[in-house]
């Protein structure tokens, strides 16, 4: 399920619409459309969930890494792209209802870059993460580890996926990547957000899930890839 979120921010809040109702927003704009200059995007990516319920359940109750915001919470928008239609749905005091949402109007966090993730079993997604050391361990879940690649990209890992029981992910030139993990660009200092034919390589050459068993992680374990 693609979906992205996004969250008043209470900088720009004037009205104090934060944690209000659908009526009451309706109320205080005297109109059925939503402020979206006020609300920021705080997750892109796809969820293993089956309706707007499992979401709510996932971001409200458990957390997902990759989320930059506040536990999914009423005044907050989920948007959800179907592939052949997008809808916009706020969240409300019960439930979820649909609004209009010109979503090119709500604003990008500071120091947010664009990369794509590859979690085992699955195909990888687009994602955003928060540009800062805390922001990429939290992408991998732990301490990272860099894989530099000759085309102003770099795979960032769990430098203990291989000892921490990870499940294995993908296999690159002579070893096995562990956990997931993200690949963002390269500026020769930084990371960076990933170009659109960056995205489309990665997304080909990771496109297949593979299964790798515990013994030939455990083949690869203390081997240090460096480059392909």
């Amino acid at each position: 399920m693609k979906i992205k979120i996004y969250q008043i921010n209470k900088e720009r809040d004037r009205r104090d619409l934060k944690f209000m109702d659908l009526d009451y927003t309706k109320c205080v704009m005297k109109s059925p459309e939503i402020d979206v200059t006020i609300y920021d995007r705080v997750f892109v990516g796809d969820v293993e969930c089956n309706d707007l319920e499992e979401v709510y359940h996932l971001f409200n109750e458990e957390g997902h890494r990759l989320h930059r915001g506040h536990s999914l919470s009423v005044s907050d928008i989920v948007e959800v792209d179907t592939g052949s239609i997008t809808n916009f749905y706020f969240c409300d005091s019960f439930g979820f209802k649909m609004v209009s949402f010109e979503s090119e109007q709500a604003k990008m966090q500071d120091d947010v870059i664009r990369v794509l993730v590859v979690e085992p079993h699955r195909v990888p997604y687009e994602s955003e993460i928060k540009n800062t050391l805390e922001g990429q361990q939290r992408a991998v879940g732990g301490r990272i580890e860099y894989v530099y690649n000759d085309d102003n990209t770099i795979i960032v890992i769990n430098e203990e996926g291989k000892i921490n029981g990870s499940d294995g992910n993908r296999r690159i030139e002579g070893d096995v990547l562990c956990g997931s993990f993200f690949i963002a660009g390269d500026d020769g200092e930084n990371l960076c957000s990933l170009t659109e034919e960056q995205i489309k390589k990665y997304q080909d050459r990771f496109a297949e899930p593979e299964n790798i068993s515990r013994e030939e992680i455990e083949d690869h374990t203390g081997f240090t890839f460096i480059s392909w």
